[in-house]
């Protein structure tokens, strides 16, 4: 991978940007945007996708496969981390001296001096940053904004709008947070998490208090994760405005009911609103209610920021459903930390009407794998029925000898409820195999894990029904 020198300089003007990696969610949005400031946008990625084909029709060009000649009169070259140094575009542009530039300062130029909320945190990054968009539109905004995924009422992973205001998913991954201009910061979490990036869990949350003392007007916080209580007490910001399901929260959560979408009432300054969710799980209601103390940093009143949250109709790859064969729905969804893993299975069980779960998990690169291989198996044996363990996703990361999905199957302390299956259709088989009417499957992981997702389908087609 490459590690972003955010020390190079953003140029001033482009008039024509290449993207290498231009199919990702994160960087098709970017592309979108610079499309929609009238700059002539080209772009190759690895394989073909339908954000690849959305880019082409909106005006770009667009290339399968990295060539150097892809490049054309381009000015600027914009890249993810993900691509490796030896990438014919990027080293090309290096020799060409082209102003070559990391995703996040492409995003810095495009925000500009215009006033920022930066959604930040180990888990509920998109959620929380799609949640604020949906409100800010159905309170009659028009915000700019940038996900990390698909927000699905709008179709889109980011927008243009007529506004000044710009809504973000700050990466912490690679410290790029740090980089913008924040006024309000929101943060889900501190889950120490990238380690890889930051070294230690200690300076993982150094980053994070960076980033609230940085802000220039507020700092929104959870109330309840261990990670952000030590960033709050750490932070030297004057103005500091907690959410969550803890007793002195300011935006507190009470009332939680989970028997479908989830249902909460809200407090805050003495005032209460009722909520009724379109997605489910308590970790829902609580990044609703980071986002309406956002909405009330903003100037909004909590009744007004709380109806207009019910419209969220969640994003891509957050417990997506994607079909039903005899009975057994597939869902998919992101989660690809311990924590993330908990909180997606927690919200499958509130819908899945007394049939059992079955995790097809995916671990994602080699790193947290050796990091964390204990703690997936004892989420996953604990909240999902039956455990499909593929191999593990690299990523920007090469193999580790010894780190395979096998380190998370091995830990589970029954047996009978996991089984390591790497290859893709045996394991799309053995699903449909244990599976019976009622059942839901679900793929974790934010590697290509969806991708097997067919193969489940058209097994449940033809595999015996479980028992």
């Amino acid at each position: 991978m490459i590690r972003p020198d955010l020390t190079l300089p953003i140029p001033e003007h482009i008039t024509a940007a290449h993207f290498i990696g231009i199919g990702g969610s994160g960087m098709s949005g970017l592309a979108r945007m610079f499309l929609a400031r009238g700059i002539r946008v080209s772009g190759s990625d690895r394989s073909d996708s339908a954000a690849l084909r959305a880019l082409a029709e909106a005006g770009a060009t667009v290339y399968v496969g990295h060539d150097a000649a892809h490049l054309g009169d381009a000015d600027t070259v914009v890249h993810t981390g993900a691509i490796w140094p030896e990438n014919p575009e990027f080293v090309t542009a290096k020799q060409r001296g082209l102003a070559v530039i990391h995703r996040s300062q492409a995003l810095h130029w495009l925000i500009g001096s215009r006033p920022l909320v930066s959604v930040a945190g180990a888990h509920g990054k998109t959620t929380s940053t799609g949640m604020i968009v949906t409100a800010l539109g159905a309170l009659g905004a028009d915000p700019n904004f940038v996900s990390g995924g698909v927000i699905a009422d709008r179709g889109v992973s980011s927008g243009s709008g007529a506004d000044d205001l710009f809504v973000i998913e700050a990466d912490e991954s690679d410290g790029t947070f740090l980089l913008y201009d924040t006024a309000i910061a929101l943060i889900t979490n501190v889950d120490p998490d990238h380690l890889d990036h930051w070294g230690t869990r200690d300076a993982f949350f150094d980053g994070f208090v960076r980033f609230a003392d940085a802000a220039t007007r507020a700092v929104v916080i959870s109330s309840d994760d261990p990670g952000a209580l030590r960033v709050r007490a750490a932070t030297t910001h004057p103005h500091v405005i907690s959410f969550g399901l803890a007793d002195d929260a300011d935006v507190r959560v009470a009332e939680v009911r989970t028997d479908g979408p989830v249902a909460f009432t809200l407090h805050h300054a003495g005032e209460s609103a009722s909520v009724r969710l379109a997605v489910p799980g308590v970790h829902n209601a609580i990044n609703a209610a980071g986002a309406v103390a956002v909405l009330l940093t903003l100037g909004y009143p909590l009744a007004a920021a709380a109806d207009a949250v019910t419209g969220f109709a969640g994003t891509v790859r957050r417990l997506e459903l994607h079909g039903e064969r005899r009975g057994v729905r597939v869902f998919d969804d992101y989660a690809h930390h311990p924590t993330e893993v908990a909180a997606a299975l927690a919200a499958t069980r509130t819908f899945a009407d007394g049939g059992r779960i079955i995790a097809v998990h995916q671990p994602h690169t080699y790193s947290r794998t050796q990091e964390m291989h204990r703690e997936f198996a004892e989420v996953l044996e604990s909240l999902a029925d039956h455990t499909v363990v593929l191999d593990v996703y690299g990523a920007r990361e090469d193999p580790v000898p010894g780190v395979t999905g096998r380190l998370v199957s091995d830990d589970f302390t029954d047996a009978a409820h996991v089984a390591f299956v790497p290859d893709w259709q045996a394991a799309a088989d053995y699903t449909a195999g244990v599976a019976r009417d009622g059942d839901v499957v679900i793929t974790l992981g934010c590697g290509d894990v969806y991708r097997i997702i067919p193969q489940v389908l058209a097994a449940l087609e033809t595999e015996p029904a479980g028992v």
